[in-house]
């Protein structure tokens, strides 16, 4: 389950973040990059970061750690900028904090080429399939470097179909994930089938229990779009729980079109000389 931290002072907002999260300070001095489910994404986008970030850590990938970052209704009201104060506004209760990285930076794949292990790219295009994940691109690779490594960051736009449940089938839930040809680590990654091999049995139905009983009951109720029973928190994580179930059960179209596109990047093998 997921730490609890309270929200002390707002620092500084990351105006790059579509969803104008923000450098927030807890009450025990720890530094949390913060996405406020009052910003214009929504709570959908904040359970999207938990799901995709759990996902990625059962696999092996490194994400920045997850707490819920509580806001009381006192918090940022001395704020000047309308804009961030209708957030914070929307904002009271429970949103996602995300572990400040401190002197972390972006990653130029070019430049920071010989970080790229092929087996752990490998991973991050089978995980970004998985969640149906449109931004690890070149325009919005979205991965930091820090300590050496490699980080994923901003999952806010994953799992896409969360956005309504009403057109999910089994079959569009285990469709191919077409946009995986524009990865920006396609090029670096090694085999996509080995990598499902490796990552498929660690997403088991256990652990999809776990990682969707951790979200919050206020980031699965939207009184806008009518959730007011006692028991929608629980019959929206069943629509999670059985959106992931469905993906991840063979065979997966969505890792064959992965490879697909993988296998098309490389270059043909040259001809010998004919004598």
């Amino acid at each position: 389950m997921l730490e609890h931290r309270t929200a002390a002072t707002y620092l500084t907002p990351l105006r790059e973040g579509g969803s104008l999260p923000a450098v927030v300070e807890d009450a025990e001095g720890a530094l949390w990059v913060v996405k406020f489910r009052g910003a214009g994404q929504g709570p959908k986008a904040l359970v999207a970061e938990l799901i995709v970030g759990a996902l990625a850590e059962r696999v092996g990938l490194r994400v920045p750690p997850r707490v819920i970052v509580e806001l009381d209704e006192s918090f940022g009201r001395g704020e000047r900028d309308p804009e961030i104060r209708d957030i914070l506004r929307g904002s009271e209760g429970p949103n996602v904090g995300l572990a400040y990285l401190d002197g972390a930076f972006n990653m130029d794949v070019v430049a920071a080429a010989d970080l790229i292990d092929p087996e752990v790219a490998a991973r991050v295009v089978w995980l970004d399939s998985l969640a149906i994940n449109p931004d690890r691109t070149a325009r919005n690779p979205n991965l930091m470097v820090y300590g050496k490594g490699i980080w994923l960051i901003d999952h806010g736009a994953a799992l896409f179909d969360h956005h309504d449940w009403s057109r999910v089938t089994p079959d569009r839930t285990r469709r191919a994930f077409t946009p995986i040809g524009q990865h920006i680590f396609l090029g670096h990654a090694a085999s996509i089938e080995a990598a499902d091999a490796d990552c498929a049995p660690k997403i088991s139905s256990e652990a999809i229990e776990e990682i969707v009983a951790g979200i919050p009951d206020a980031l699965l109720v939207e009184p806008a779009l009518g959730a007011t029973r006692d028991d929608a928190p629980d019959e929206v994580r069943a629509l999670y729980r059985e959106w992931l179930t469905t993906r991840m059960s063979g065979p997966r179209a969505w890792v064959a079109q992965a490879e697909r596109a993988r296998l098309a990047l490389e270059p043909p093998a040259r001809l010998e000389a004919r004598r």
